[in-house]
Order: C-alpha cells, then sequence, then structure tokens
C-alpha cells in the first residue's frame, strides 16, 4: 500500500493511472534486463531504458519518450557485457 503521506509522487502516479485505465494498481517490479544485475542508478536505468525495446522510462518526476532521445553514441552491444544466468 502506498499513502501520500509517505510518497506523494508515486500516489499521485497510481492515482492518476486509475483514472486512465480504471485500475487502481501500479506493479513496480526491478528494472533490470536477464543476466545484468539491477539497475542502481538513473544512468544504469537510462542505458537499459535505451538499449531494450521499452518505449518510456518514468525516472523520478521525468517521463522519458525513447522516440524523443537522441541515439546512444558509442554504445556496446550489451549482450556481450553480462554472463546470462
Amino acid at each position: 500500500m502506498v499513502t501520500r503521506e509517505e510518497s506523494p509522487l508515486y500516489y499521485d502516479l497510481i492515482a492518476e493511472f486509475e483514472k486512465v485505465t480504471g485500475v487502481p494498481i501500479v506493479i513496480n517490479t526491478s528494472f533490470n534486463v536477464r543476466g545484468e544485475p539491477i539497475a542502481c542508478t538513473p544512468h544504469d536505468a537510462y542505458l537499459r531504458f535505451m538499449r531494450t525495446n521499452m518505449d518510456q522510462l518514468v525516472l523520478g518526476p521525468y517521463l522519458l519518450d525513447k522516440k524523443e532521445q537522441p541515439p546512444l553514441r558509442e554504445d556496446v552491444d550489451w549482450r556481450t557485457l553480462f554472463e546470462l544466468d
């Protein structure tokens, strides 16, 4: 359960999601790609967002749309960085 007092930003996000979808639940899962550790920093999250098929990323108070992001420069093939489990 999320209370407004505990986390007003997240509470408002869930409330808005309910208005749009009729579903009052947002599932917060670990944000990682198979074989990689959990994203612990905004930089980790942004790289994973850009390297995968995600369309949008909520990062704190920001909503990033992949179509509006510049392509990663000098990036490596992320699938070679970590051994698959």
